[in-house]
């Protein structure tokens, strides 16, 4: 069943962030338990934890620090949409996150990563007309994109993270 969905989360950035790594909106698990990538199936954690030879801290606290410690934010495209469950194929009245003002905020961000084919979609459409910028689209870390194995993921996420 459709629902409208307003985005939850605040943005996960700090001063020393060069990096903003932009998925498409928050999965229910996610806006249940208030935190990003929180199903325990995405392979968001372990594949960033991965890409910097690290384990994966597993708390909400552990993560942000991992993100922060390597420069990273992160955030997603959407403020608000309709969307069935967490199936970013189905989402309607897609309504975008200022995130020219975010880069305005904090100008040391100069990459932007996308998790995701819808996520890439809706950057591109919706927020980069403003920012100018350019995002690298990476593969979905979901379960549900079984067509990527870990490997494939870490690889091509330490390739658009690494210097």
């Amino acid at each position: 069943m459709p629902q409208t969905v307003l985005h939850p989360l605040a943005p996960l950035i700090t001063g020393d962030s060069h990096t903003l790594i932009l998925g498409t909106m928050p999965s229910p698990r996610s806006r249940a338990e208030a935190f990003y990538y929180a199903h325990p199936q995405n392979r968001f954690w372990p594949v960033l934890a991965a890409v910097y030879g690290e384990s994966d801290p597993q708390t909400a606290a552990g993560r942000t620090e991992l993100l922060y410690r390597h420069g990273l934010a992160l955030w997603d495209v959407l403020a608000a949409c309709t969307i069935t469950g967490a199936a970013d194929s189905t989402i309607r009245d897609a309504v975008p996150n200022d995130i020219a003002g975010l880069l305005k905020r904090y100008p040391g961000i100069t990459r932007i990563c996308t998790t995701g084919s819808a996520a890439a979609q809706f950057y591109h459409r919706l927020a980069e007309p403003q920012t100018g910028l350019s995002a690298i689209a990476l593969p979905s870390p979901s379960a549900a994109n079984a067509r990527t194995a870990f490997p494939q993921l870490l690889s091509a996420y330490r390739a658009a993270l690494l210097p």
